[in-house]
Order: C-alpha cells, then sequence, then structure tokens
C-alpha cells in the first residue's frame, strides 16, 4: 500500500491517533498538512522541523467557522493540490441531560461536526476544480449509535458525523470522490488517559480492563488506528464510498454482554 503522490490534511494532527495518522502518512510517502489548534501550534512547527520537507502546518481553531478555510486554501498554497482529508480532530467533554448547557453543546458540535462538514465542502469545491478523485476520511466513533451514558453531546455529534458521511458519499458518487468513517473504539491517547485520571482512576487503569471491554485484554493503540485510516486514503479502498468502518475489537451493533 502507498500514499506516494498523495496529499493528506489531518486534523487534529499533533497529539494522539492524529499524529500517528501523520506518521503513517509519511512512511506511506504523503506529504502531509499538520492542522493544529492554537494551543497547540508551537507543537505542530516542531513536527514540521522534525518530520522534514513532506509536512506543513497550519493553525486554526475549529470552533470558529472563519477559520475553517484557512486549512484548504494553505495546503494548496504550499503543496499545490490535496488528494485526501482526514477529519480527526474532536472533543469530549463529558455531560448528560441533566447537566448539558448551551455553551457546551456549541462547542462540541462546532468541533465535531460543524468544522468536519465546512471542510469537507471547501475540499471538495477543490477536487472538482482540479478534476481530483479525492478520498474523505472521517474519524467517528462507537459512540455514535448510542454512546456512553456520560457522553450525550459527543456522542450525538458522531451519530450526526455518520449520516453526514453517508449523505455526502451519495451525492459525491457520480464524481468519483469518495467519503468514509471509521468508527474508532476505546483508544488509549494521552487524551484518554489524563481524562481517566481525572475521574479518579489509577496510573495503571489501563493494564486492568475487564475483558468485556477489551477482549485481547488491552484497548486499542493510536498507531493501530492510523493504519485503518490510511487504507481509506489510500486507493486500495476503491471503488468503497459511504462505508462507516467499526475499528473495535468485538461487534458493535447488536452485541448483548451480559456476563463478565
Amino acid at each position: 500500500m502507498t500514499l506516494e503522490n498523495k496529499v493528506v490534511i489531518v486534523t487534529g494532527a499533533t497529539a494522539g491517533i492524529g499524529l500517528e495518522i501523520v506518521k503513517e502518512s509519511l512512511k506511506l510517502g504523503a506529504k502531509v498538512m499538520i492542522h493544529a489548534s492554537p494551543n497547540s501550534f508551537s507543537i505542530a512547527q516542531n513536527l514540521v522541523s522534525r518530520f522534514g520537507e513532506n509536512t506543513a502546518c497550519v493553525c486554526a481553531d475549529l470552533s470558529k467557522f472563519d477559520e475553517l478555510e484557512n486549512i484548504i486554501t494553505h495546503t494548496i498554497k504550499t503543496f499545490g493540490r490535496i488528494d485526501s482529508l482526514v477529519n480527526n480532530a474532536g472533543v469530549f467533554p463529558r455531560n448528560n441531560v441533566t447537566n448539558i448547557d448551551e455553551e457546551t453543546y456549541e462547542y462540541i458540535m462546532n468541533v465535531n461536526f460543524k468544522a468536519p462538514l465546512f471542510l469537507c465542502k471547501a475540499v471538495v469545491k477543490t477536487f472538482l476544480d482540479k478534476n481530483i478523485k479525492g478520498s474523505i476520511v472521517n474519524v467517528g466513533s462507537i459512540n455514535a449509535y448510542c454512546g456512553q451514558d456520560d457522553l450525550l453531546v459527543y456522542s450525538a455529534s458522531k451519530g450526526a458525523l455518520m449520516t453526514m458521511t453517508r449523505n455526502m458519499a451519495d451525492y459525491l458518487g457520480t464524481k468519483q470522490i469518495r467519503v468514509n468513517q471509521i468508527n474508532v473504539g476505546w483508544t488509549h491517547t494521552d487524551k484518554e488517559h489524563s481524562t481517566q485520571l481525572k475521574e479518579g482512576n489509577p496510573e495503571d487503569w489501563h493494564e486492568n480492563i475487564n475483558k468485556a471491554f477489551a477482549p485481547r485484554g488491552t484497548i486499542l493503540a493510536p498507531e493501530e488506528i492510523a493504519k485503518h485510516v490510511a487504507f481509506w486514503v489510500s486507493d486500495y479502498s476503491i471503488p468503497v464510498s459511504g462505508s462507516i468502518y467499526e475499528v473495535e475489537q468485538y461487534p458493535v451493533i447488536g452485541r448483548n454482554k451480559i456476563n463478565g
């Protein structure tokens, strides 16, 4: 599998799954635009220095609509084209129906759904203008089907992303632009680790996972997710579009695990 001659944008690319997607894409020969939030832009600049000429970085607050299109225009200015957009960035503040407020709702939906939607709009225009058979990969979550009970708006945002993926794939099929989504399971990112510690779990929480939730005894690793993303970015996944691919250790839909 190769990503030679492809230019890939990865949002939320300075840590966790996003950073591993960058590494995997570079390993397979792509040029990569590393998106960073204002708080992590210095990290992105350091990554460019570390990874070299096949990378560049762009700063944008995904919760602010006016900053989105610059991700696309800066990539065109830097590399001359775009072949794939990976909507990886996401936020997951805890909330449920008793404590959700409008400000938190808008922040989560802006980052997790509105930003991917309008980044797709901008990159599709570029694909059509340059006659590129592009690929969009949306990084969703198994929470899209119902969700952890304290991830109300996050789960809803990933459900919206899933429907958006299917709808856009249907519309763009005849234009040979592919849109697919991976619904990711429980993954041991730095952000997840810090969240678990804040919730009172011990430093080694990830080493004591009930096998009902992680059959092999460990949850997913970011580098494992990155390999699946690379497949959907690549021509190896042609002609599939509108697929929702679940990256988890067990069947997600209809599972009825009452023991263990």
